[in-house]
Parts: C-alpha cells; sequence; structure tokens
C-alpha cells in the first residue's frame, strides 16, 4: 500500500516510539487511515532502551538487597554474587514480551507499519526506503538520545551512556554517574545494589533537582545511608582515561577516578538532517516548536514526545500522541497540563511527586498564601514492615485544593495514582481526608497525611 503513489494516508507517522504508536494507536482505532514509519524497534526508547530495561535492572538490584539483607526479617540466605548474563535474560525476556504484544496491536488495528529511515520530504510526505509516503497531515515522533557534553567523548569503552550501561557485560567495580537526575540516581541505585562504588557528579544544589527541595534532600540522606556518594554544586570540566579506568576532574579542581564514567546529562532530540528545518518547521536548539494541541507552524505537521520541549516522560508522550490522534479525528480536545502528569525517579528510596513544588507554588500563589504538611512513613504500619524511611509532602493553596504531593520511599510510585487524581481534580484536604484508606498499606499514609492537613491527625503529633 505504501508503495502505491495513489495511496494518502490520513495521518504519515515518523517515529515508533510511545508518542508515534500511541498516535497510530489511537488514529486507527477512531476510523483513520494510519501509516507509522520505524527504523529500528517499535517501542522506541521506552521499550528497548529507557523505562523497561531501567527498572528491570533496579528490580533485580532490589533483590539483591534483600538477598543481603533478608536476615533482618528472620530469613537465611546466602548472596553468591549478580550474573549479569542471567540479569540481561530476564530484562530481555521483558522486553520481548512486550515488543511482541505491541507489534500485534499495531497489525490488529490494520496500520500499514513500514520499516526504515524515513526524511520529510514535503509538509505532506515522508520519504522511506526509496519510497514516497504520502498523507493528508504528518505526526513527527522521532525521539531522543543520550546528550554528552563538548569535549566528552562517549566512547561505549570506559565513557558510556545509558544505553552502553543496559548492556554492560559485567558490575563495574565502580563508576562515576555525571548527573544526578532520574537516569543518573536511578543507575547509581541499580549499580550499588550490584555491589558497585559509585559516586553521582550534579552540577546544581541537589539530585534529583527538579523535585521539591524536601524528596532531594530525603533521597540524598537515604543514599549517604547507602553508601553512595555524591558531589553537588560543582560542575565538570574533564575526563580522561587512567591506566585503568576514567578521572574526572570538576572545575573547582577535585578529581574523582572509576572503572567507568556514566555521562548521564539528559537526552537531545532527534531532529537534524530529517528535513524539518527545510519544511519550514519551527525549532529552537532542536526541539520542534509546538503549541498546546501540539501543532507546529506547519497547518499539516503535528510534533509529539521528546521531540518536543516538554517533559520527557514516555506516558506524555501517550497523552501527547492520543490528542493528536482524537484531535485530526474530529473529537473535542483538551491540553496537558504538565504540572499533572505524575513523575516518579525509581531509585532506592523511589521518588514521586505530582503538581507543584512548594517553591513554585509560593512563586504562584505567594509565600503568605502556601502551607505545606510532612508525614513520616515511621507512622506508616506497611512501611515500618518493609523497613522503609521517607515522607509524604503536601502543598496546599491556604484554606484550597492540594496543588503538590511530594513522596519519598520505597514503592512510592505505587502511590502516585492517587495523589494524580487528588491534584488533578482539584480537591480538598477535607474531602480526601473523609475517604477511608486500606489498613495496612502505604496508601494509608497518603490519607493520613490530608487527615493531619485538614485539622484531624491520626498516626501524628498534633
Amino acid at each position: 500500500m505504501a508503495n502505491d503513489a495513489s495511496t494518502v494516508f490520513d495521518l504519515v507517522i515518523l517515529g515508533g516510539g510511545s508518542g508515534g504508536y500511541a498516535a497510530a494507536l489511537r488514529g486507527a482505532q477512531l476510523g483513520l487511515d494510519v501509516a507509522l514509519i520505524e527504523k529500528n524497534k517499535l517501542g522506541g526508547t521506552c521499550l528497548h532502551n529507557g523505562c523497561i530495561p531501567t527498572k528491570a535492572l533496579l528490580h533485580a538490584g532490589e533483590v539483591a538487597d534483600q538477598s543481603r539483607e533478608s536476615e533482618q526479617f528472620g530469613v537465611k540466605t546466602s548472596f553468591e554474587g549478580v550474573d549479569m548474563a542471567g540479569v540481561h535474560k530476564y530484562k530481555d525476556e521483558v522486553i520481548a514480551g512486550l515488543y511482541k504484544g505491541l507489534q500485534g496491536l499495531v497489525a490488529s488495528r490494520k496500520i500499514t507499519y513500514i520499516e526504515g529511515e524515513g526524511r520529510l520530504s514535503s509538509p505532506t510526505s515522508v520519504d522511506v526506503g526509496g519510497q514516497r509516503v504520502q498523507g493528508r497531515h504528518v505526526l513527527l515522533a522521532t525521539g531522543s538520545v543520550p546528550k554528552t557534553l563538548p569535549g566528552l567523548e562517549i566512547d561505549g569503552n570506559r565513557i558510556i551512556s545509558s544505553d552502553h550501561a543496559l548492556t554492560l557485560d559485567r558490575v563495574p567495580k565502580s563508576a562515576i554517574v555525571l548527573g544526578g537526575g532520574v537516569i543518573g540516581v536511578e543507575f547509581a541505585s541499580a549499580w550499588k545494589s550490584f555491589g558497585s562504588e559509585v559516586t553521582v557528579i550534579e552540577g546544581l544544589k541537589h539530585l534529583v533537582p527538579v523535585e521539591d527541595e524536601n524528596s532531594s534532600k530525603l533521597l540524598e540522606r537515604a543514599f549517604r545511608k547507602r553508601g553512595i556518594k555524591f558531589n553537588l554544586g560543582t560542575f565538570f570540566q574533564k575526563a580522561e582515561y587512567t591506566q585503568d579506568g576514567v578521572k574526572v576532574t570538576l572545575a573547582d579542581g577535585k578529581e574523582f577516578e572509576a572503572e567507568v564514567l556514566l555521562v548521564a546529562i539528559g537526552r537531545g532530540p532527534v531532529s537534524q538532517g530529517l528535513g524539518y528545518e527545510e519544511n519550514g518547521v519551527a525549532m529552537d536548539r532542536g526541539f520542534i516548536l509546538v503549541d498546546e494541541y501540539m501543532r507546529t507552524n506547519v497547518p499539516t505537521i503535528s510534533a509529539v514526545g521528546d521531540l518536543v520541549p516538554t517533559l520527557q516522560l514516555a506516558h506524555v508522550g501517550f497523552a501527547e500522541g492520543i490528542l493528536v490522534a482524537e484531535r485530526l479525528a474530529g473529537l473535542k480536545t483538551v491540553p496537558v497540563d504538565y504540572d499533572g502528569v505524575p513523575r516518579v525517579t525509581y531509585c532506592h528510596p523511589e521518588v514521586a511527586s505530582v503538581g507543584l513544588t512548594e517553591a513554585k507554588a509560593k512563586e504562584v500563589y505567594g509565600a503568605d498564601k502556601v502551607v505545606s504538611i510532612k508525614f513520616p512513613l515511621g507512622g506508616n504500619g506497611k512501611s515500618r514492615i518493609l523497613k522503609t524511611a521517607g515522607e509524604i509532602k503536601l502543598v496546599q493553596v491556604k484554606d484550597g485544593a492540594v496543588v503538590g504531593v511530594h513522596m519519598v520511599g520505597d514503592r512510592m510510585g505505587e502511590q502516585v495514582g492517587e495523589a494524580q487524581l487528588i491534584y488533578n481534580w482539584e480537591a480538598l484536604p477535607a474531602e480526601v481526608a473523609q475517604l477511608i484508606h486500606a489498613h495496612p498499606t502505604q496508601n494509608e499514609a497518603l490519607g493520613e497525611a490530608h487527615l493531619a492537613l485538614a485539622g484531624k491527625p491520626l498516626h501524628m503529633h498534633d
């Protein structure tokens, strides 16, 4: 079909990652004739080089920690080490199962799937494999790749990206992680669980710097307790090979040495050489500029996912892709509220949040109009059973809705669903406080925090 010059699709999608395939599935469901073009594997970064494999590594690390520490629960086990071949086998089986399911979904929706490297050839066409695929509308969803710094060459040997780290055939004896954001702290956490000596270098004042400062400080405390070292507030200057590893020098002259250096300073958009600028698409620093409905300045072209300057999260890509498909199908659409998107960092302990940080809330509403409260997980029965520490912090507009929920502790990512509803439905503390949460669960801690904010704390001192 794609080779037939007379065929004009309703929607041609360049990129089969989270945003692209979500748009394809939803568009086909709504009756659009969809062509989906992908040069690598359907599922993109999230499935093959991001969310799924990193969480598999983190879970393997959790099992390793539990094996070492089981005696504190009265269970005697012996820990003999980490078999990275076995870890990769487990990880790859998870990916393979999801990949097969996704391929089946695309086929079942009668989406025309085209493997090959596509290039935008006009505002209504993409060239791939020597053929021109025509569409009434084109969606650009070519994603992102790991970034580096000027003069810092990622060689895949001793200086590696997250892509290389996911296939490393050994547990490094020591590692420097450049970047204390989500990617950096997740790999630092997994490698420490596997037995590495890890140092995180972050140029800003805190780990996970986009989170509420209280969450950052709690994570830093937990990392210290785990023996994960970190250096904050000084930027990277250079890296060089030593006899058997890498030496990193910071701007203040401080030096660190390790077996490998993981460059985890974020991801940049894949947009160069793909015909975007030549066809008049407005861009900034490699990102495609869009409005709240994901429309570019070219009427027949939209863009979603890591290619646009919004939150680089798979579930954001899903939402943006669905929005485009529904808009093109004539449905009424609502722009994504990016503050209302749940954010989770899956290190140990986990950091989860939705809504505004306390600092941002004070900036928006005024310092005298914002109140906050912290509920320690030490007062929660299930968290005690799990032996996890941390807090749930709520940020509220005085006498109004909860505008921020910030949580640190094991399994907090599983609690962010209710937190998302609280923020997005603009719930008052008293409204959440009257809901009955199951006991004993960690979810109960979220309820108790709202009880305290509503002025009737239970398992918490007044």
